[in-house]
């Protein structure tokens, strides 16, 4: 079934040329000593002034929040009135002309700022306040196209609000309407990484406004420390992915013309192997482990100001998606081998049961101290575990997700007190410490990583027909969906239906773990039949009172504590990237229908509004009221919920494009050609071939 396009759109065929046909680079530099093969040279060394990698003719254009005007032109007067009218005729074209097109102008949006698309976002988000609450029952007949259209028009109203009052630069407050740069000159957070949603949703007028900014004012050689994982995540990442979709569907948001003056070129390329370049320094540490910061202009690393220099787990193990794409594209073979080298080290370690303190010493390559947990600083190190295996099919990844979701399974999994919701704990001093029922928002990405680690993206019911489905793929699915209730879960227990930062759960004591719950499972017994021929483990009580009940009162509520510190809301998209996936992979359209209630509770209790115009009529004034962004909220269990003045980048490079996708038809970018990476940002899987190879083996842990 083909994905249905927006209105006016073209449809999509992805062209399946290979993107290394164009970008292979020779294995010799180029004539400049730096990279070559694929449409341009670098000096040797990033410190011997990357400044003037793309310097040539030009020119950083200034910030503009204002359409660009000509300026006023006069000149003599003229005796004769129909000359003077003429002349004044030929100025108003000229001026007009010079407006709309403002000659090589990267700021001057391309478009008209829609105000009615935000009025009417507005009343139909006001329409939402006398809806009945959800009971738990999914719909039938649902148009989730029309659904999908809610949600890209919450994306051009969140995108055209950033684009009238903060445009260009990194952070945007949209209730001050301020912003600011992270650096001197910016990074680009919001428009690169909220780039390929653009392609995505079609938005095709967008992609250039975007483009031609990125072509113009983005550069990478700011003297100023960055966060390595985060830039690589989001700036690296949204440049790949922009080349991925633009090449491999390029009925998305088409780009008929290339960039003026410089014909030929791959943007996104070329930026992208640039700050590539720069991120490298970041590996030059005593072990190969990244360090936590980097400088751009000098490409030097720069150890964590606290924790002595230790780097995050999660982060120095969450970069290898990004350069391993970057190899496959340019070639150059050492941006595989400094991210799997990273790898290496970290399983040398032989943590216990494959699950891996928060923090490590970029020097010795040591973890340190003993937190364990799947929440900040620990999460998409397991992420990347199983997505690199289906990025490169590379079993070694494969066998290292295994290993960690058995040691998940063992000491991590308990369950609540009242209505059995499966909880993902932490270990904080270790294995032989105390569980601790605490969950991040942060942990909620795993549910849905656990349905794709079992199936592999494919649907379900094909991937039950395989001869390698065994027992344990019955379990890791189950727990799956059972986690992704939780999430859920924590959704429903506020008053917005917006979760919180954090949630802790009332727990047995001592804690119930799944080998109790469960000792028939897999893990317990080491036997992993092919047929599920014994029970699996006890589900949760339901969420939603039975119908025709009398009681209102739903005891898995008294489970969930959210402590007063932790009740923000960031516009995560775990939740809903979790939902995606279940969708996907099960078929099962209750997911959509939570989604859809997260979406409303979003956009309901997010927006932020202003007046959009005032005027009388005969029963007296009135006034029109617009949406103009959606913002991080300060407490999910206040209404109104107070807003923080701060929208996120990840609210348009994940979350709304988490929803879209949640809307669209499964085959629309399907999980079995493509892998996410942690910032949302799709990327092929494909064969390494060469010297893009495994270059390690795992080792036994010593005697």
């Amino acid at each position: 079934m083909s994905f249905p396009n927006p209105n006016g759109s073209p449809a999509y065929t992805p062209s399946r040329s290979p993107s290394d046909k164009y970008w292979q680079a020779s294995r010799s530099p180029g004539p400049s000593g730096g990279l070559g093969g694929y449409g341009f040279s670098q000096p040797a060394g990033v410190a011997n002034n990357l400044n003037n990698f793309f310097s040539g003719d030009r020119t950083l254009p200034m910030y503009k929040d204002k359409p660009f005007f000509a300026p006023r032109r006069t000149g003599p007067r003229l005796r004769r009135r129909r000359v003077f009218q003429g002349v004044i005729l030929l100025v108003v074209l000229f001026c007009l002309w010079y407006v709309i097109t403002g000659p090589n102008n990267p700021n001057r949006s391309p478009w008209t700022l829609d105000t009615k698309k935000g009025e009417k976002l507005y009343k139909w988000v006001k329409s939402l306040e006398s809806e009945q609450p959800y009971d738990g029952t999914p719909l039938k007949n649902v148009d989730w196209d029309a659904r999908r259209e809610k949600v890209r028009d919450a994306f051009i109203v969140s995108w055209d609000g950033y684009e009238q009052y903060a445009w260009g630069f990194d952070e945007y407050f949209p209730v001050t309407k301020k912003a600011k740069n992270m650096v001197k000159g910016g990074m680009g957070w919001q428009i690169v990484d909220a780039l390929d949603t653009l392609m995505i949703m079609n938005l095709t007028s967008r992609v250039q406004h975007a483009r031609t900014w990125i072509h113009n004012s983005l550069e990478y050689n700011q003297d100023h420390d960055v966060n390595t994982f985060e830039t690589t995540i989001r700036m690296l990442g949204g440049l790949l992915s922009a080349h991925y979709l633009s090449t491999e569907y390029p009925n998305l948001a088409p780009i008929t013309d290339d960039d003026i003056g410089s014909p030929g070129e791959d943007l996104y390329i070329e930026k992208a192997t640039d700050l590539a370049e720069r991120l490298m320094g970041a590996f030059d540490s005593g072990s190969g482990i990244p360090y936590a910061s980097v400088n751009l202009n000098k490409s030097t690393g720069i150890p964590a100001h606290s924790g002595g220099g230790a780097s995050s787990t999660a982060e120095a193990t969450t970069v290898q998606l990004e350069f391993k794409y970057l190899a496959k594209l340019t070639g150059e073979a050492e941006y595989w081998r400094i991210v799997e080298k990273v790898m290496q080290v970290v399983d040398e370690n032989h943590s216990p049961d494959g699950l891996v303190p928060i923090y490590l010493h970029p020097d010795t390559g040591n973890f340190r101290g003993s937190n364990i947990r799947l929440g900040s600083r620990g999460d998409s190190y397991y992420e990347y575990l199983i997505k690199q295996y289906l990025q490169t099919s590379e079993d070694i990844y494969k066998d290292m997700w295994q290993e960690a979701l058995v040691g998940i399974r063992k000491h991590l999994i308990t369950y609540s007190k009242n209505a059995r919701l499966t909880v993902l704990g932490e270990r904080q001093s270790g294995l032989d410490g105390d569980l601790t029922p605490k969950m991040d928002h942060l942990v909620c990405f795993l549910p849905g990583t656990i349905a794709l680690g079992a199936t592999g993206g494919v649907p379900l019911s094909e991937a039950k027909k395989s001869p390698e489905w065994t027992r344990r793929h019955d379990e890791e699915i189950l727990l799956a969906k059972e986690l992704t209730k939780t999430c859920w879960a924590t959704y429903l227990a506020t008053k917005t239906g917006l979760a919180g930062e954090i949630s802790y759960f009332e727990i047995d004591t001592p804690h119930v773990s799944e080998l109790d719950q469960y000792p028939d499972s897999t893990i317990a017994t080491g036997t992993n039949q092919k047929a599920a021929d014994k029970d699996l483990p006890l589900k949760s009580q339901p969420l939603y009172p039975l119908a025709n009940s009398q009681s209102t009162h739903n005891s898995w509520r008294e489970d969930i504590i959210i402590r007063s510190n932790d009740r923000h809301n960031l516009q995560r998209p775990e939740t809903v990237e979790s939902l995606l996936y279940m969708y996907r992979i099960t078929g099962d359209e209750t997911y959509r229908h939570w989604g859809w209630e997260m979406f409303k509770s979003f956009v309901k209790h997010s927006a932020v509004v202003e007046k959009s115009s005032h005027y009388e009529t005969e029963s007296g004034d009135a006034t029109t009221y617009r949406i103009i962004s959606f913002n991080s909220l300060s407490n999910v269990n206040t209404l109104p919920a107070p807003h923080r003045d701060n929208m996120e980048s990840f609210w348009m490079a994940e979350t709304l494009k988490y929803f879209y996708l949640l809307f669209s038809d499964r085959d629309f970018l399907p999980l079995e050609e493509n892998v996410f990476n942690t910032e949302a940002h799709p990327m092929p899987r494909f064969k390494p071939t060469g010297e893009l190879k495994t270059g390690w083996a795992r080792t036994k842990a010593p005697v």
